[in-house]
């Protein structure tokens, strides 16, 4: 796998928006349009676009489920998308609405023996395990429920586990640094990278800069998904794609 640099859009009430750190109550409105954000960003030479339904993920069912479907169907990007899975069958509808990749979060942290199962029954290609950590008394600890509720568990305990069930996609961003434009939390990666060699770790939350991004592929991620940076118009998608 190439690096890769996925644009990314989040999704509440239909609309682009972007939170910080996960807080519902700093919302910021980027666009109405999102299908037309989309085709922005395949115009610029996007590959690959993530997608958040962030009412979903609050309310453990999906609330944005047609606009991913809209996206999808535009046949230009491929889509990877979550917010609110928790069975099979939320599985099974954003695969039907055509999402390439399906994201999953709260559950993988909760209940990481049926994740397990997904990643055999699905195929590692057609997941994405998001990791959210936040750092506390010197250990990555992964929140959940939109990042509201504490865990106990540990990144390298979750790491271990995964690497055992044959997960390939990762997701891993840094709670304190999303939404901030402070730059990525290299750490966390090298960190990573040192638990789980084999997984394809994609970079989130913070990116500021051109220069940000290149820092993270020499950390030795494999891509970084990039919101706000964009939307911000900080660089163009052209211009991070050559990174």
């Amino acid at each position: 796998m190439s690096f890769q640099v996925i644009p990314a859009i989040d999704l509440r009430g239909g609309r682009v928006v972007r939170l910080r750190q996960g807080d519902y109550a700093c919302e910021t409105v980027f666009a109405d349009d999102p299908v037309e954000l989309a085709r922005r960003y395949a115009g610029a030479g996007a590959q690959w676009l993530h997608v958040v339904d962030l009412d979903g993920a609050r309310s453990g069912r999906f609330e944005n489920l047609a606009v991913i479907e809209a996206i999808a169907s535009t046949r230009l990007l491929k889509v990877q998308a979550g917010g609110g899975v928790r069975t099979t069958d939320d599985l099974r509808q954003l695969y039907a609405a055509g999402v390439a990749r399906v994201v999953v979060g709260s559950l993988a942290v909760r209940n990481p023996c049926a994740t397990a199962i997904w990643i055999n029954q699905f195929k590692p290609e057609r997941l994405v395990l998001a990791l959210d950590v936040r750092q506390t008394d010197g250990a990555w600890r992964l929140p959940v429920h939109g990042w509201t509720e504490e865990s106990p568990i540990q990144l390298d305990t979750l790491a271990r586990h995964y690497v055992r069930a044959g997960a390939r996609h990762v997701l891993c961003t840094d709670i304190s640094r999303d939404g901030t434009l402070e730059g990525f939390n290299l750490q966390l990666y090298q960190d990573l990278g040192r638990l789980a060699p084999g997984f394809d770790v994609l970079a989130s939350g913070g990116a500021c800069s051109l220069d940000d991004i290149r820092k993270a592929r020499e950390a030795g991620v494999r891509g970084v998904v990039l919101g706000r940076a964009l939307l911000e118009r900080r660089f163009s998608l052209e211009d991070a794609l050559k990174c």
